[in-house]
């Protein structure tokens, strides 16, 4: 059995099954990409709440993993060579998880950096501009009188929907036929934008068709269904 005690993260939250890939993380945007992959490919993990209400991404211990003080994280106890590989950043872990196991990612060279492509284009530009979106229209920043900001975001966020608005035109997943992990990195912020930020309106949702079946398609999967509830929120 792996001995995941020389991590520092484990003494708070401890590994019941010290063989299985942690996943320390939340139902966000970010985190629930890692669940939802690994519940698609069903690779065994244990998964840990970190409560990032009560800045537990703060602490000694989780810092220790991961010195920015984001989710999600794991720590990978069979990593390559059979040495625990700790692994931050949910597009970086999406790509180990995808060669690691061989799924969700095409074989075809070619296809594969197209679909590397894709996650970078979630990573750079969907998260931040739709992360600046529930900022000022839903948090703190509702209350900032000066709303340039907000119609700057707001404006980059429709073109962006525009973007994966053609190319999914004709298309059953971002990479045609095969569902992958570009889809899973875009699924969850898509989501949160039109729910959670509830920033439909505000992004004329309801005038594209390409992106709302695809969402629609993605949520129906029963991976995303469970994905989006792991871990459990505090």
């Amino acid at each position: 059995m792996s001995d995941l005690s020389t991590f520092p993260i484990t003494a708070r939250w401890p590994a019941a099954h010290p063989d299985r890939l942690q996943l320390y993380s939340l139902p966000t945007p970010n985190g629930v990409k890692v669940s939802i992959a690994l519940e698609e490919i069903g690779l065994p993990y244990e998964p840990h709440t970190i409560d990032i209400g009560n800045n537990e991404t703060r602490t000694p211990e989780f810092l220790s993993l991961n010195p920015n003080g984001k989710i999600p994280a794991i720590i990978d106890p069979d990593g390559p060579g059979g040495v625990p590989l700790v692994l931050v950043e949910s597009g970086a872990i999406l790509l180990y998880l995808a060669e690691k196991t061989g799924k969700l990612m095409p074989a075809d060279p070619a296809r594969r950096y197209e679909t590397i492509q894709w996650v970078f284009f979630q990573m750079a530009s969907v998260g931040p501009m739709f992360g600046q979106i529930g900022y000022f229209h839903k948090f703190a920043g509702r209350e900032i009188d000066d709303k340039r900001p907000l119609e700057r975001y707001v404006t980059e966020s429709k073109r962006l929907l525009g973007v994966l608005e053609a190319r999914l035109a004709g298309r059953q997943w971002i990479m045609g036929d095969e569902y992958t992990i570009a889809d899973i990195s875009l699924l969850g912020w898509v989501r949160n934008l039109i729910g959670f930020y509830n920033a439909r309106d505000l992004v004329e949702f309801d005038t594209l068709k390409h992106v709302p079946d695809w969402l629609e398609r993605c949520l129906a999967r029963p991976a995303v269904k469970r994905g989006l509830e792991i871990p459990k929120r505090p």
